[in-house]
């Protein structure tokens, strides 16, 4: 069974999943699809699992698939914690241009449901992190875009100060936009 919230931006989730513990440890379905499918109201296909291992201060993102590739995603965090966050691209949406933010842990087990049209990004908190997240559409190298994670119009507030973010030299790279307009992120 999952406990499902809808965060402040409509469409994305807050997933919590029964855990089963006593002495010996814990047990919890961490994806069943009829389940997670119910919980967010539609169904989602997913196709492509990615992983990663990240060091405490190292920002990855803020990424989305534009067009056709955009992605959907779940993501949830194997060991350690991280500051997951989310921003809303869907040029339809009340939110557009909004962000959320939250802590996901290998302490919280809590997972996030990211819908098409979003950018998303995380922020290794504890020593390290292994974060692994479902796609429900293939990664498309031409269909990438990405905006710096300190975007003044977006205020985002990081739990690290700039100093201890380590970025990637792509992710350095990324527009700092002032005009949200003409980004097309589904």
């Amino acid at each position: 069974m999952i406990k499902a919230t809808e965060t402040k931006l409509k469409g994305c989730f807050i997933l919590e999943p029964e855990i089963f513990e006593d002495e010996r440890g814990y047990f919890f379905e961490s994806y069943n699809h009829r389940d997670f499918c119910e919980a967010i109201g539609r169904e989602v296909n997913f196709v492509q699992d990615n992983q990663s291992f990240s060091k405490q201060g190292v920002l990855r993102g803020l990424h989305f698939q534009k067009g056709e590739h955009a992605q959907a995603k779940l993501i949830q965090v194997l060991e350690g914690a991280i500051q997951d966050v989310v921003v809303d691209f869907r040029k339809d949406s009340p939110t557009f241009a909004r962000h959320f933010s939250m802590e996901l842990s290998d302490k919280n087990k809590k997972q996030l449901f990211v819908p098409r049209g979003f950018a998303h990004g995380f922020l290794t908190l504890s020593d390290t992190a292994k974060v692994m997240y479902k796609c429900d559409n293939y990664y498309n190298h031409k269909a990438e875009g990405g905006l710096h994670f300190d975007c003044p119009d977006l205020n985002i507030k990081w739990k690290l100060n700039k100093k201890e973010i380590v970025l990637s030299k792509k992710d350095s790279t990324l527009m700092r936009e002032r005009n949200f307009n003409h980004i097309d992120s589904r």
